[in-house]
């Protein structure tokens, strides 16, 4: 089925969103919400991930590689932050999110990367000339297209994937970041899964598409053991997800750039935020954050602090902009 005919399937069948009654579901800031995050994040309900908080918006950003489907929520003139999902993940992952930033008057936005969910359309057969991967080049080049979108520097936070394009986007670009937040992102440079726990040593024997089909298998079979809610909707945008997107960042990670000096030398402020039952152990994002210059934080959840740690996340990235300073 093509992926325009799956989009129609899954409108009629009301799993993109578009169906469902905005807030349904997704909690909203409560006054002092800060002083008591680890409270509220362990009495998340298993929220409907298709829904939208109150007061967010879709959008699209034009990129170079394509239309790339997004969130916006909070003030058009407050303080931009942007939301970048990696692997297999989409703008969703951060709904929980939304309205905490939102309501403390920052304008954030998140986004599908090429190829991911519902900007399935964009991908390297739109560039000119047309590429037959998905390469580090558009993804970057998409990401800043997006900074490119704003007045002046953003708070940016790249997840997993993403916080290796966002790194990549601050040596490229520092002028449009005012500060830097990593989640869950690979700590290593090169073979980025070789540490991985239990698994990493199989990764030096597997290529990306082997790689790629080990993950989804698991995330599939729920390894990871989310709320139902949450498995329906994860297995629902692998309908549109492209399969060969997946395989190209798996094969990006194997090679992860080495730009750390450059990052750590970026006068910002910036923060390392993590599980304690991660993908790579906690001892290996620590020394990454050191070797970064940046602040270390570790939630008790796994490798989606935005969907388990929401409240304490946000709370921690409110402390980074405001050492960021005044707006520039």
């Amino acid at each position: 089925m093509a992926i325009g005919d799956r989009m129609g399937a899954l409108r009629r069948r009301g799993l993109d969103g578009g169906q469902a009654r905005p807030g349904a579901g997704i909690p909203t800031a409560e006054p002092g919400w800060a002083d008591r995050a680890a409270e509220l994040d362990a009495a998340l309900p298993d929220v409907d991930w298709r829904a939208l908080p109150a007061g967010a918006e879709r959008v699209v950003f034009e990129a170079p590689s394509g239309p790339l489907a997004g969130l916006a929520a909070g003030p058009v003139d407050g303080e931009r932050v942007l939301l970048v999902p990696g692997a297999t993940g989409s703008k969703e992952d951060f709904v929980l999110m939304l309205p905490l930033l939102a309501d403390a008057g920052f304008r954030v936005e998140a986004f599908d990367l090429a190829g991911q969910y519902e900007s399935s359309e964009a991908g390297p057969w739109r560039l000119d000339p047309p590429r037959p991967h998905y390469d580090e080049a558009l993804f970057l080049d998409d990401l800043l297209s997006v900074l490119d979108r704003g007045d002046g520097p953003a708070h940016v936070l790249g997840y997993s994937f993403a916080g290796t394009l966002a790194q990549l986007a601050l040596v490229a670009r520092p002028d449009r970041f005012a500060s830097l937040a990593l989640l869950s992102c690979p700590p290593e440079v090169g073979q980025a899964f070789r540490t991985v726990k239990r698994i990493g040593v199989l990764s030096e024997f597997t290529n990306a598409h082997q790689g790629a089909a080990l993950m989804l298998w698991g995330i599939r079979n729920n390894l990871n053991r989310v709320p139902p809610a949450r498995l329906a909707f994860v297995r629902e945008r692998f309908a549109l997800t492209r399969r060969e997107s997946v395989d190209d960042i798996i094969e990006l990670m194997k090679a992860t750039p080495d730009v750390r000096a450059a990052v750590r030398s970026a006068p910002i402020p910036k923060l390392v935020a993590v599980g304690a039952h991660d993908l790579w152990p906690v001892e290996r994002h620590r020394a990454f954050a050191d070797d970064l210059g940046a602040e270390l934080a570790v939630y008790e959840s796994g490798h989606s602090p935005c969907e388990e740690s929401p409240h304490q996340l946000v709370r921690d990235l409110l402390a980074l902009y405001r050492r960021s300073g005044p707006r520039a």
